[in-house]
């Protein structure tokens, strides 16, 4: 039996909130010191346990709780109610750079975050060059924070809170680091620590990342926990949640989510049917073949939207998604019913089964409007012997002696 490196226990956590702030003596000796406030509960009754060498991920909307629960966890707040028990030594990433010193140089700042982690200054020598060659900010090392962008200073930051070896480690939205190639360097590293055994808890706004990356994924909706599961079937239940759909029935069958979300908005989708050669028989897909997908909606007032669609496999990892913009169509007013149609002209996949979904939002702020998970599913066969999961023209050619 895996041993328990982290448990949350009936965890509260309130804040109090003030709306007035007094300025003069005069105002504090009248009002005796008192400023009126309501209390804000971040967290309310959140039991867990997280295994050790286990990554996990805490996912829910902005205010959820996320970032209160990984500071609890990381001893930075304390709870009003309920204990947390940790097993080992823990390093949290939660803003990265946040204690920098922005009149000192980089090279100075390692020193001094380091220290504060808990790196002895020997160990810090050793680790020095290791830290700046990962940061990449070799040429700036000796240069005052305050001259760095704000990727610059993210990217030391995080090369100091990854150079300390922890037994659980707490990352809140760091992910996110610098440009593509060094956010997959940042990910190279976590999963480093997952081979090397130790705990993870991360939070991140991105389902996909953490899907991709977690042994399981914690939901929490307005300071409790709502959900938990394996990567699939936890985020397909915070995207239920964020959409308003709420349960299996509001996305079931082959209409639109009709979520609550989309009855406010006053944009909601209709309709998601697909078709392909044999399609109507009840046929597989055959790879290379032409797909076409029709999305319909309605609104109610006029509203200028993106639609999108996307394509999972069974493990409920993201295959492909577009939407009217990413193909080069921008936004579109919808006004009363419409649809649009994404003609695929050659399906690349290969063997599986896929699932089809659908969602629109206000193209100004992005704004969800409206959700279809899982709306459609279409299978794939292949008459060949390739494996993998797309299908890839390839010509041979034989050279023998």
């Amino acid at each position: 039996m895996a041993t328990t490196a982290v448990a949350v226990e009936s965890v509260s956590k309130r804040f109090r909130l003030y709306h007035e702030k007094y300025m003069t003596l005069k105002e504090r000796v009248i009002h005796m010191g008192n400023l009126p406030y309501e209390e804000f509960w971040a967290l309310t009754d959140v039991s867990l346990e997280i295994a050790e060498s286990q990554t996990v991920g805490l996912i829910g909307h902005n205010g959820s709780g996320k970032s209160t629960l990984l500071k609890c966890i990381g001893g930075i707040l304390r709870p009003t109610s309920g204990q947390i028990r940790v097993r080992g030594q823990v390093a949290a990433m939660l803003e990265l750079g946040a204690g920098f010193s922005h009149e000192l140089s980089g090279r100075d700042n390692i020193y001094l975050n380091a220290t504060l982690l808990g790196m002895p200054r020997r160990e810090i020598d050793r680790r020095f060059d290791e830290i700046v060659a990962f940061s990449e900010l070799e040429q700036f090392i000796d240069n005052q924070v305050k001259f760095y962008s704000s990727g610059m200073v993210a990217k030391l930051g995080f090369a100091v809170a990854v150079s300390f070896e922890p037994d659980v480690l707490l990352v809140d939205e760091v992910l996110a680091v610098g440009d593509e190639r060094f956010q997959l360097k940042c990910l190279d590293k976590i999963k480093q620590f997952q081979t090397d055994g130790r705990t993870i808890i991360i939070v991140s706004h991105s389902p996909d990342v953490l899907r991709a990356i977690s042994d399981k994924i914690f939901v929490l909706e307005k300071g409790r926990l709502v959900a938990e599961g394996e990567g699939g079937e936890a985020v397909l239940e915070f995207r239920r949640r964020l959409f308003g759909t709420g349960g299996d029935e509001a996305v079931a069958g082959n209409g639109g989510a009709g979520s609550a979300s989309a009855e406010q908005h006053g944009v909601r989708l209709g309709a998601v049917s697909l078709a392909y050669p044999g399609g109507a028989d009840g046929s597989p897909l055959s790879p290379g073949s032409p797909l076409t997908v029709d999305v319909a909606y309605s609104a109610l007032v006029p509203e200028e939207v993106l639609v999108s669609l996307s394509i999972w496999d069974q493990k409920g990892e993201l295959v492909f998604r577009t939407d009217t913009d990413a193909a080069g169509h921008g936004a579109l007013l919808a006004n009363g019913d419409g649809g649009v149609r994404f003609d695929f002209t050659s399906v690349p996949l290969l063997d599986g089964n896929y699932n089809l979904s659908a969602s629109i939002e206000r193209a100004r702020d992005h704004q969800p409007l409206d959700l279809a998970e899982s709306v459609a599913q279409f299978s794939v066969v292949s008459a060949g012997k390739e494996a993998g999961r797309v299908s890839m023209p390839v010509r041979v050619e034989l050279r023998v002696p």
